[in-house]
């Protein structure tokens, strides 16, 4: 029988109903209870790590998930770890790096409705997760409304509806059908995790919209190591406004930039248009591509924990790691 850890977080799937509305109450072994069935199958044993809205997830908290990870990898077959599903993603992509070429599953899963009411998805996923956990599927996961999508391609993009999760530009690792598991991609992993346990959270993030004043550039480039811009389509920045010099000047300063675009689906492709091509040709600007905005971010605060060196950083970030992107 196989042996998993179960590691709560908290969560929507963990909330009971208060008077300032629903908020973390119920324990790892209080969702077990509930979904009867799960140990009879494989052999549980629980960490009540945290009982966080997801909302108030940071990096220090994925660290404190992945040293969880460490500390018991040698003891259990697989993991699942059940998180709030607005900040997911994030937690799946950061893992996918702070746990590199893990040989065992990984399993991130949630509910958007707690476990506790009438109506709920809680249950299904839990039951999906534990399922997947003790499979041979390597690395790190999103289990949620019947599909295995890989941790670095996932993104919320539904508030309310059980099918809250899509992957990005890669297509699922795999469906449950039945109470079966139906793998079609296996991701690739080492014979041992390379674990890292630290990283550099001066990474921000800037949404551009028409009439970004330059000034809102700069002030993230004052406060933090890199910026990632979220720029339009294929990826540009608006030509006038001094936009293409407040990068210059900030890259030549040691800061790093990443462009990357709004648009969930295809990626960037900064070569297509002159607002693009010479950030690329002339600055050097790296570019996201087919990546998700929370691999991005989640992968560079692992890079700069590393190195500060331009030329390190580069290497780091187009190297594909849990095809976060397709080689280029």
């Amino acid at each position: 029988m196989k042996r998993i850890l179960l590691i709560a977080t908290g969560g929507t799937i963990a909330s009971r109903e208060t008077g300032d509305g629903l908020a973390p109450g119920i324990s790892a072994e209080g969702l077990l209870e509930l979904v009867p069935g799960i140990e009879g199958k494989v052999s549980v044993r629980c960490a009540e790590l945290l009982a966080l809205d997801s909302t108030n997830m940071t990096p220090e908290h994925w660290l404190m998930i992945a040293r969880c990870v460490r500390e018991n990898f040698d003891k259990y077959d697989g993991f699942v770890i059940t998180h709030g599903t607005d900040t997911l993603a994030y937690t799946a992509a950061a893992l996918s790096y702070l746990i590199k070429g893990s040989s065992k599953p990984i399993v991130l899963t949630g509910a958007q409705k707690p476990i506790g009411f009438d109506s709920t998805d809680s249950k299904e996923n839990l039951r999906d997760a534990f399922l997947c956990a003790a499979s041979d599927m390597p690395g790190v996961s999103i289990v949620f409304d019947h599909k295995v999508i890989l941790g670095t391609r996932a993104k919320k993009t539904r508030s309310k509806s059980f099918s809250a999760f899509e992957s990005i530009n890669y297509p699922d690792l795999g469906v449950i059908r039945d109470g079966e598991l139906l793998r079609f991609i296996r991701q690739e992993c080492g014979r041992e995790p390379e674990f890292s346990d630290r990283l550099d959270t001066r990474v921000a993030l800037l949404k551009l919209i028409p009439g970004t004043d330059r000034e809102v550039l700069d002030f993230l480039f004052s406060r933090s190591a890199a910026v990632v811009i979220e720029s339009y389509g294929v990826g540009g920045l608006p030509e006038s406004g001094g936009f293409y010099e407040c990068v210059g000047e900030w890259l030549r300063r040691g800061r790093f930039v990443v462009l990357t675009t709004q648009v969930e689906n295809e990626g960037s492709d900064l070569g297509v248009y002159h607002v693009g091509h010479r950030l690329k040709r002339e600055l050097g600007v790296m570019e996201a591509y087919d990546m998700t905005t929370e691999a991005v971010i989640a992968k560079l605060m692992w890079i700069l924990a590393k190195t500060k060196d331009p030329a390190e950083v580069e290497k780091l970030f187009y190297t594909p790691v849990a095809m976060d992107m397709f080689p280029r």
